[in-house]
């Protein structure tokens, strides 16, 4: 019998990817990480606790404010699960493609690109755009998350002040007092030296959070007064905040790219699952009872409602303070490491320190200018969150995950592609509704 070429051509291709696939079975990428200042299981929950729990935390009775009860509980639970989900699939798509790619770790930004490397071949081309889009995302989340924690420790800051002194400056003149103070903290370039930091800043907030409660829990108004549901008018703010709040994607692929057992990060319980849990039942407990105390009066940050003239109240306002601003050069690292990643090679090995004190100094300026132009704690919270960490933390991880599965596997049904278009018209929503209501506000209290 004749043999048919085509035959011979089938079998050769599938003996071709049989071998590749085992390959790429056969190279773990946890064995081939050399990382300088390696970061431990507790180092690593500690820095994913305190990207997660910064000022965001203090500003969810504003958010439920926007709500009433009901639909802020409901929305700080669905908040919760998508992040973590999304997160999942960022970190499981990013080591997938080390292991196609034989390459120990990406960063986020990479994990992007080779995904649109290694995938479908009509957007193979596509890679170097998609690159420049993260970069871009990442770099707003930089500015914009920033951005918020340098108002939110100027606010903190002035009641302080104030209160021990005859003198009162505006909110944008304490912003513009952290520029050397922030400028300093940031040239920190190692993630294993940022633990101290971190577990400081995780104290600061958690002795915060009990005095808080002490001042919340203070003769509780009657919760028949609470409004249970408020106008859907003003549910996109409460998102965006809550967005903002929980998102610390931007941080995710530093720290389990530098773990000493990056397979703790994923899994049951695993780092990010118990991370996650820990940070829904604290937003949602101060949500709901600094909503029911303070009310409709409720300021962007609950630390702002507590009493001016009590030793508690003020110390509670400078722990925050701390935490907030240790939580600015941790939220930095990402975005710097990514930016100077990608500029390093233009300049000459001589300048590279140089280099990166000017890139450091410079994205800390653009921080403080964008604060000092809105020193609205709250809009700010919303605009950004409905931008830059939906953008991030919901449009890039649903994208790369259907694109690579889109040769490969897309699940029974087609589910992961239902599921991401799912998530596609979420964010569309965030973005849409969150952009209008928070540059609606903005226009009128400014314009």
């Amino acid at each position: 019998m004749e043999n048919n070429p085509h035959d011979k051509s089938c079998m050769a291709s599938t003996v071709t990817l049989a071998v590749r696939n085992k390959e790429e079975n056969d190279y773990n990428p946890f064995e081939h990480r050399n990382v300088a200042h390696p970061t431990s299981t507790i180092g690593s929950f500690f820095h994913l606790l305190k990207s997660s729990l910064g000022s965001g935390l203090l500003a969810m009775p504003a958010a439920f404010k926007h709500t009433g009860l009901i639909p802020g509980c409901i929305g700080t639970v669905l908040v919760a699960i998508i992040a973590t989900h999304c997160v999942h699939i960022l970190v499981k798509t990013s080591r997938d493609i080390c292991q196609e790619c034989r390459t120990a770790s990406l960063s986020y930004t990479d994990t992007c690109s080779r995904v649109f490397e290694y995938g479908p071949r009509k957007l193979r081309a596509y890679s170097e755009i998609v690159r420049h889009f993260a970069d871009y995302a990442m770099a707003g989340v930089c500015l914009g998350g920033t951005s918020v924690y340098v108002i939110f420790i100027a606010s903190s800051l002035k009641d302080i002040f104030d209160h021990l002194t005859n003198v009162e400056y505006s909110v944008e003149v304490y912003c513009g007092m952290l520029l050397l103070p922030l400028i300093l903290i940031t040239q920190v370039r190692y993630l294993k030296f940022l633990v101290p930091f971190s577990f400081i800043a995780n104290v600061c907030l958690m002795i915060t959070f009990a005095i808080t409660c002490y001042y919340t829990f203070e003769e509780l108004p009657d919760v028949s007064n609470a409004k249970l549901a408020n106008s859907i008018e003003g549910w996109p703010l409460f998102i965006s905040t809550a967005i903002f709040a929980m998102e610390g994607i931007n941080v995710v692929m530093p720290v389990e790219n530098e773990m000493t057992k990056p397979q703790d990060f994923l899994g049951c319980p695993g780092v990010l699952n118990i991370t996650m849990v820990l940070v829904a039942i604290l937003y949602g407990t101060v949500g709901i009872f600094g909503y029911l105390k303070y009310g409709d009066e409720v300021l962007g940050s609950i630390t702002l409602n507590l009493p001016q003239d009590e030793i508690l109240a003020l110390s509670a306002k400078v722990l925050v303070a701390i935490a907030v601003f240790f939580t600015y050069c941790l939220q930095m690292y990402a975005p710097m490491d990514i930016l100077w990643s990608r500029i390093s090679s233009r300049s000459a090995t001589e300048y590279h320190n140089l280099g990166q004190i000017a890139l450091r100094t410079i994205s800390v300026a653009l921080t403080v200018i964008l604060a000092i132009a809105v020193p609205d704690l709250e809009l700010l919270i919303g605009l950004v969150g409905a931008i830059f960490f939906s953008t991030l933390g919901l449009l890039i991880p649903a994208v790369i995950q259907t694109v690579h599965k889109w040769d490969r596997d897309l699940g029974k049904f087609n589910y992961i592609l239902w599921k991401n278009l799912i998530l596609l018209m979420f964010y569309l929503i965030v973005l849409i509704s969150g952009c209008y209501s928070a540059l609606s506000q903005i226009i009128a209290k400014y314009g």
